[in-house]
C-alpha cells in the first residue's frame, strides 16, 4: 500500500475538500471485457431514463455537479464531465471503450458525477501528495502538451513532479495502459460534495474491477478530507 497524504497548504486552501483513494492490485490485464461492457449500456440507459427531459441548467442543480460547477468557474473553465454527461443523455452517445480499467472509472464518474482520476502505482514514487499549484508550475499532460497549472487548483504530485491537476488531467507518465497490474484512482472532490457520494464512487468503481478481475485485492479504500489550518 503506497503512502499519501495532504500538505498543510492543500488544508489551508480547500477547507472542506476531500480526496477518495482506492488502490487495487492483482488486476488482470485484459483488452476488452463483456461484462463490464453490459453494464455501460445499463448505465447508459439508467441515465437517460434518470434525466429524460433534462435541461442543462436542470441537471447542473444536482448537488454533486453543482459543486464542481462553483470550482471550475473560479477559474472560468467549464466542468468537463457536465459535457460528458450531457452527451449521453441528450445526445445519445455510448460511454467510450478505452480499457477495461480506465472505463471502470469513468463509468462510475457519469453515474456520481465524482471526478477521478487512475494511475499506474508502478510509475508513481513517493512521497506522493495532495497540494496546491503554485504559481508558473507546469506538467506535461497526457495528450504529451506542457500545460502551466493554474494557480490554486488541487494537485497531486510525486517524488518526480505533478501527476494530475483538477482542472487539466492526469500526466502523460503515470496514466493506465495494457500493462497496469497495480492501480490508483484518486477522487477529487470541492467543497460541497457530500462524502457518502465520494465512497458511493468508490464502491462503484470497484465493483466494476471485479466485473473483469474478481480475484483483484483492495489495498486501501479511504477519504483525506481538508479542514481549515
Amino acid at each position: 500500500m503506497i503512502s499519501i497524504s495532504g500538505t498543510d497548504a492543500w488544508h489551508s486552501a480547500h477547507p472542506g475538500a476531500a480526496i477518495g483513494l482506492l488502490e487495487i492490485s492483482g488486476i488482470e490485464r485484459k483488452l476488452i471485457s463483456p461484462e463490464l461492457n453490459q453494464h455501460k449500456r445499463e448505465v447508459e440507459a439508467r441515465l437517460r431514463q434518470d434525466f429524460a427531459g433534462y435541461s442543462r441548467k436542470a441537471l447542473m442543480m444536482s448537488p454533486v455537479m453543482a459543486a464542481y460547477i462553483r470550482y471550475y468557474k473560479r477559474f472560468t473553465m467549464t466542468y468537463h464531465v457536465l459535457l460528458q454527461v450531457e452527451s449521453i443523455i441528450m445526445k445519445g452517445k455510448n460511454l467510450p471503450d478505452v480499457s477495461p480499467l480506465v472505463d471502470a472509472n469513468f463509468t462510475a464518474e457519469v453515474s456520481t458525477f465524482v471526478l477521478t482520476a487512475g494511475h499506474d502505482v508502478a510509475k508513481l514514487r513517493e512521497p506522493i501528495v495532495i497540494d496546491t499549484a503554485h504559481e508558473a508550475e507546469e506538467m506535461t499532460a497526457m495528450s504529451g502538451s506542457q500545460k502551466e497549472v493554474r494557480k490554486g487548483d488541487m494537485v497531486m504530485r510525486d517524488q518526480l513532479g505533478l501527476c494530475c491537476s483538477i482542472l487539466y488531467g492526469q500526466d502523460n507518465r503515470s496514466p493506465i495502459t495494457a500493462e497496469t497490474e497495480h492501480v490508483l484512482y484518486v477522487s477529487y472532490a470541492p467543497a460541497g460534495v457530500p462524502a457518502i457520494e465520494i465512497e458511493e464512487h468508490l464502491i462503484q468503481i470497484r465493483q466494476n474491477v471485479y466485473l473483469f478481475s474478481p480475484n483483484a485485492r483492495v489495498e486501501q479504500c479511504r477519504l483525506l478530507q481538508a479542514e481549515s489550518r
